[in-house]
């Protein structure tokens, strides 16, 4: 058998002192390591380069959705122009459009309220009630 780090001949592990197989195991555990941190590295880069991708067609996707919205809202116009003037139909499309905006942004304002002030107000009061429990046993004991 050879020596893996020093590609010599191996002595039997009986002959070898503590110290050379800790030392052994210690290089062998850090070469270890480096090479399974380098395989993450190049899984991760990978792994980021098909998201970076994905997201760019996401985003893609989603810039042909708002136009297709837009041509939708355009061919509800030219139908309601069919029973009432241009500007008219345009008009009510666009009040429309106005008022769901409205509505949606005074939702969206009652969601961001209630998540207003961002810290976790349950487990404040649980760690504080701990602390409280801490320092009434600590002067219970003294007290004994």
């Amino acid at each position: 058998m050879a020596d893996v780090l020093n590609g010599s001949p191996a002595r039997p592990v009986t002959d070898q002192s503590t110290s050379e197989l800790v030392q052994q195991a210690t290089e062998q555990i850090s070469r270890l390591v480096k090479d399974e941190i380098t395989l993450a590295k190049a899984e991760l880069a990978e792994k980021a380069k098909h998201a970076g991708i994905g997201a760019g067609l996401f985003g893609g996707g989603a810039a042909f959705a708002l136009y297709g919205v837009g041509a939708l809202f355009a061919t509800l116009i030219i139908v309601l122009d069919l029973f009432l003037p241009l500007w008219l139909a345009a008009l009510i499309v666009t009040v429309v459009l106005f008022a769901s905006a409205g509505i949606l942004a005074l939702l969206g304002k009652r969601q961001v309220t209630k998540a207003v002030p961002p810290e976790p107000s349950a487990a404040i009061a649980s760690a504080k009630a701990d602390v409280d429990e801490v320092k009434h046993a600590i002067k219970t004991r003294s007290r004994t």
